[in-house]
């Protein structure tokens, strides 16, 4: 019996392997772009970068070092060099399917880092497995850049998943939904009307601002932000500021809210401040063809009719007013029910005098001129 030579009893003593089969090898070299591993065969296996990972430019060197061990897949035992073709990549994706499947089946909620923004949305990488998801199941309000998420971790669930067609879907809107719905059910049990609370400006419109209250988006409308008047919402508030509002009214899921807080309202001395017969100031705020409304105050305007202008007969305020201008008028009636005030001006005026009162009046010019004659002739005489 012939003795076997010492490259037999090596040969022999090295394990066969086949394409497909996972073996577990030590890294014995690494450059940044190929991985050398001992796989315990004849030939040493080559890993690139390319079968290592899907993301583009990595180098080798940063992620793993001699020594390491690492699982991996045969994908040709004879490159035609004598070298053993290997990836990690595969094999991470085929055990990734198996993890994507099991979320996709629990409806567990994953969370990774985004790769990519797309065009149409978002993809994700969950052990090297590319999961999309699109740009309308990125969030619960539309969102025309996505460039935000780049680099960002984000969770979702499989919301899709089809392995033969290797198309795998997320979706974070869902869970964005649900999260939203849990807060605001937890928000309306803790409040409740004419609560005071805290809240940021999270839109501005012509007719309001939306406030986000914590869980739930609350309604300040334009009739609401003052006592006085208010002519633009967007010249008052701008997205991103803390302001503090009462709870007016909650309906469902609609919340009204108000700045019109009782201990600031401009009615609540106005009985005194506005009796009838009081003098008062104030200027012209907007005007009709019936008369002008005078601000007294923030919140407090009064009615000057066209016919308490003047004594004089007067076609339109615009005639004789601006607005802006400041005018002085007495109160003529105050309706604190109905929050009515009415102005005159002309009640300022003094009256005509009487026709006997005024012929009386130059009765007495004349006497004056003929008792300063008689005394400039007295003086003459003297003289």
């Amino acid at each position: 019996m012939s003795e076997l030579t010492f490259e037999q009893m090596l040969e022999e003593s090295l394990k066969t392997i086949h394409t497909g089969e996972v073996v577990e090898g030590t890294v014995i070299d690494v450059k940044p772009e190929e991985i050398v591993l001992n796989i315990g065969y004849k030939s040493d296996g080559i890993l690139t970068r390319n079968e290592y990972t899907n993301e583009p430019n990595v180098d080798l060197t940063t992620v793993v070092k001699p020594g390491d061990t690492m699982e991996v897949k045969v994908l040709k035992v004879n490159d035609g060099e004598g070298q053993v073709l290997l990836t990690y990549k595969r094999l991470a994706a085929d055990r990734g399917n198996k993890r994507i499947e099991e979320a996709f089946n629990n409806q567990e909620v994953l969370t990774a880092k985004v790769a990519q923004v797309l065009e149409g949305g978002l993809s994700v990488v969950v052990e090297e497995v590319r999961i999309f998801i699109p740009a309308s199941l990125v969030s619960d309000t539309y969102e025309k850049d996505l460039t935000k998420y780049a680099g960002q971790e984000i969770q979702f669930v499989i919301s899709e998943y089809n392995p033969k067609r290797r198309r795998y879907i997320g979706d974070r809107k869902q869970l964005l939904v649900a999260e939203k719905a849990e807060l605001q059910k937890k928000l309306l049990e803790s409040i409740k009307e004419g609560d005071t609370v805290e809240g940021t400006v999270k839109n501005v419109t012509d007719f309001g601002a939306f406030i986000d209250l914590g869980g739930a988006d609350g309604l300040l409308h334009i009739s609401e932000m003052s006592w006085g008047r208010v002519e633009n919402p967007k010249k008052v508030f701008k997205v991103g500021d803390k302001v503090k509002v009462l709870i007016k009214e909650i309906s469902g899921n609609k919340i009204a809210l108000s700045l019109k807080f009782d201990d600031a309202n401009p009615w609540k001395d106005a009985a005194s401040k506005y009796a009838v017969g009081n003098v008062v100031t104030g200027k012209v705020a907007r005007m009709t063809d019936f008369g002008a409304f005078v601000e007294l105050e923030p919140g407090i305007d009064a009615l000057l009719h066209v016919s308490q202008i003047s004594k004089e007969h007067i076609e339109k305020p615009a005639d004789v007013l601006k607005v802006g201008e400041e005018v002085t008028a007495k109160v003529v009636d105050f309706n604190e029910d109905e929050k009515k005030i009415s102005l005159s001006i002309k009640a300022m005026l003094a009256p005509e005098p009487k026709e006997e009162e005024t012929a009386a009046e130059d009765d007495a010019d004349v006497v004056s001129v003929d008792i300063d004659a008689v005394i400039a002739n007295e003086s003459e005489e003297e003289a």
